[in-house]
């Protein structure tokens, strides 16, 4: 099947498939006579594979290790635990900074009196230099660092 045919059915984009083969993620497709490319089931079976693990979010370094280890019929489930168990712990602080950013978010809308007036803590806060920003106590609250001597 041409590119068009292989994008559709793997759910993969053409641009994507192309950008996959210049990096070596996947392997080049196969040539017909008139120079397209030519796609098997099994290429779009691998890209079907691609496209799940990155809608998991998995990075292009972990997908390459993933694909290796899935072509290795000798393989080690636990090889493949580790990637899958160190992808799910970057998820789980990614999801903990959000949580913070939220946290702040919340806490700067909550101050805001959204009026009439110019004044705005949101934009107060945005404005001051990074070291001045408030720290976040073990509760949660939030509080500001402690005055330069």
């Amino acid at each position: 099947m041409n590119i068009g045919q292989a994008a559709r059915a793997s759910g993969v984009s053409a641009k994507m498939i192309r950008y996959y083969e210049q990096t070596g993620l996947i392997p080049p497709a196969g040539r017909r006579d008139s120079g397209y490319r030519d796609y098997s089931s099994e290429d779009v079976h691998m890209l079907r594979f691609v496209r799940r693990a990155r809608d998991l979010g998995f990075s292009m370094a972990a997908i390459n290790e993933l694909l290796d280890l899935w072509r290795d019929r000798s393989r080690r489930s636990a090889d493949v635990k580790r990637v899958a168990t160190a992808h799910m712990i970057e998820l789980r602080e990614r999801i903990a900074h959000l949580n913070q950013m939220v946290t702040t978010l919340q806490t700067l809308v909550d101050c805001c009196s959204g009026d009439h007036r110019p004044d705005c803590p949101i934009l107060a806060d945005l404005e001051e230099p990074a070291e001045e920003h408030p720290r976040k106590r073990p509760s949660g609250a939030l509080q500001r660092p402690n005055p330069r001597p």
